[in-house]
């Protein structure tokens, strides 16, 4: 059975996307070799080691739908260790190298999903049987996450109105049954409520789509947000 989140129109979608990884570019050209291998924000990883994730998240996300476009069932990264050599190649490449990667996956990313014609065929996603339509949201999660890895000027606060309301959505869906979470429930200054974690008495958790998002995914101090306390979910790569 094919399992289903939430749905946004594609078109502005795919604009958001593109606009996302523009605003990445720009911030990233003036990044020296020197810099480029200095620590991001993810434990362990360097600014080289996102950047050429980055650009294989693009690739792995293209070729999933190329598969699903042929009829075939695909995994995002079949080889584990494959994909952690790639991680680390980042480190000897170039800025230049670098940009280029992140330019040139994000193209064929696109030029994949221009192929797109029906965006229910099913793929197997974030280990669950979703459908092509859950794809762009995955990357654009992806793209913000990992643009504020990079430490290069771009904060949460940055964020539209719009792409921060889908990529809390996005988490919430994703963390739903989290072990590692505890009972929550998210409340919104937007509006927008949700409840994660395990049975029980949750601990309600306040403030804006941006902000709850990035806390979610480990990217922000609880201080921010009212009732967060003591607890930080897991920076997750």
């Amino acid at each position: 059975m094919t399992e289903q989140t939430f749905t946004a129109p594609l078109e502005t979608l795919r604009k958001r996307i593109h606009e996302a990884t523009q605003r990445l570019l720009g911030d990233t050209i003036g990044i020296s070799d020197d810099d480029w291998n200095r620590p991001s924000r993810l434990p362990g990883w360097s600014r080289a080691n996102v950047a050429t994730h980055l650009s294989a998240n693009a690739d792995a996300l293209a070729e999933l739908i190329d598969e699903a476009i042929a009829g075939r069932t695909a995994a995002l990264y079949p080889d584990e260790e494959a994909r952690a050599e790639g991680i680390e190649r980042g480190s000897s490449m170039t800025g230049l190298e670098l940009q280029i990667c992140l330019d040139t996956s994000a193209g064929r990313l696109e030029r994949a999903m221009d192929a797109v014609e029906d965006w229910s065929a099913p793929v197997e996603l974030l280990g669950r049987q979703l459908t092509l339509a859950q794809v762009p949201m995955a990357r654009l999660a992806e793209i913000v996450a990992h643009h504020l890895d990079l430490d290069c000027g771009f904060e949460v606060g940055r964020l539209d109105s719009v792409s921060a309301r889908w990529l809390l959505q996005w988490a919430s869906f994703r963390h739903a049954d989290d072990a590692d979470l505890p009972a929550l429930r998210l409340e919104s200054t937007s509006g927008l409520t949700a409840d994660l974690g395990p049975d029980g008495e949750p601990r309600t958790v306040t403030g804006s789509d941006a902000a709850l998002w990035a806390w979610l995914i480990g990217r922000v101090a609880d201080d921010e947000l009212e009732g967060a306390d003591d607890l930080m979910p897991a920076l997750r790569a």
